[in-house]
């Protein structure tokens, strides 16, 4: 039985899906024969890539091999129904049975085989958190959404690296910039990116009235100069005094570090380290994420909508996701989830919400593939 005569007995894939399968399995044959060629064997770069876009698509091809053996098996099992006796029915019918749940889990395996894979998964994840309205209590919330991010990496066992650390008078944050590294760390914090609102009574308010307030939250993925090619000529390099809380001089040299990236404007400070050199490398290493965030964003266009869409304005109106503290409520706009478990999730538990968003990320990659 053919893939297309089964996808007409409601047994098989839908057109698009086999268009997909069919073009992996071409681009297969091509690879195989690729990586047999001395061209290929003698060009170390050119290896990697065969080797690594092979690899991915072995298990796709072996699936959907899988998958059509399977087919021959219920179009054989369907043809001996029509000349068995009563008792090879009852076989066969358990075989047809059988035959069918396992094109159904292949169906499945090979659907989720082909979902895009993300660009930067596996990347390092770059996260910026920045009070937005509601003055010090902004900072206080950025405090907290930063505590909270720390705890979600610890259980998940990623590395977390301050680059930059800008506290507030009450002990929140004006603005904080670190790096997570892990595994699956991209694929989890890309969803924290926009502005997250509290509302709450603030700790600065005396007649116990409900304040809403606002940070903002950036997540970028980290990029290499692979990825990024920076000409020193495009620079504009500041170099001044760190100064801390008051204003007091935290040394007496000049060793923050201004970057300004001239074409696009785009500006990085650092100052917490007391080296100069360290400074500008934390800075080059945010303004290089930057950077590599608008290459995608010009790559395809729905990113550069997604980018502000993440920071917006800061705004009360603007949200991704609200913290409810009188109801322990925690709101995703973005998908309408609700939990009431915001001292879990504020805690670090925040696959609470994670997970359902991953899941309507795969529901949609799954809807679009048909």
């Amino acid at each position: 039985m053919s893939d297309t005569a089964a996808a007409r007995e409601g047994t098989g894939l839908d057109a698009r899906v086999l268009a997909n399968l069919a073009l992996a399995a071409d681009e297969f044959r091509e690879l195989e024969a690729r990586l047999a060629d001395p061209a290929t064997l003698g060009d170390p770069d050119a290896l990697r890539q065969v080797s690594q876009r092979y690899r991915e698509l072995e298990p796709i091809v072996a699936a959907h091999a899988a998958y059509r053996a399977r087919l021959d098996d219920l179009a054989l099992a369907r043809e001996m129904l029509e000349q068995a006796t009563p008792e090879e029915r009852t076989v066969l019918h358990g075989e047809v049975d059988d035959a069918l749940a396992e094109l159904d889990r292949l169906a499945g395996e090979l659907r989720e085989l082909l979902l895009p894979k993300d660009p930067n998964a596996g990347r390092a994840v770059i996260v910026e958190i920045r009070g937005a309205e509601g003055g010090e209590e902004a900072n206080l919330f950025a405090g907290d959404l930063y505590n909270m991010y720390l705890a979600y990496a610890a259980s998940k066992k990623w590395k977390v690296e301050v680059l930059a650390h800008d506290p507030s008078d009450l002990g929140g944050v004006n603005q904080v910039t670190f790096v997570v590294r892990g595994d699956d760390a991209w694929q989890r914090l890309k969803f924290e990116g926009g502005p997250h609102r509290v509302q709450r009574v603030p700790v600065t308010e005396s007649q116990g009235r409900v304040h809403t307030s606002s940070a903002t939250v950036a997540v970028l993925p980290e990029a290499t100069e692979v990825d990024v090619e920076i000409n020193e000529s495009d620079l504009r390099v500041d170099v001044y005094r760190s100064s801390g809380a008051g204003g007091q001089h935290v040394n007496t040299t000049d060793s923050a570090v201004r970057i300004t990236h001239l074409p696009t404007g785009l500006v990085v400070t650092m100052q917490d380290e007391r080296s100069q050199i360290q400074n500008r490398a934390r800075a080059m290493q945010v303004l290089r994420a930057r950077l590599y965030e608008q290459k995608l964003a010009e790559q395809e266009a729905e990113l550069s909508d997604a980018r502000r869409a993440q920071v917006g304005g800061g705004g009360r109106s603007e949200k991704i996701r609200t913290y409810n503290f009188k109801e322990n409520r925690v709101t995703d706009h973005r998908i309408g989830f609700t939990i009431y478990r915001l001292t879990d999730v504020l805690a670090g538990d925040l696959d609470l919400i994670v997970e359902p968003l991953l899941q309507d990320e795969r529901t949609r990659q799954l809807a679009d593939l048909g």
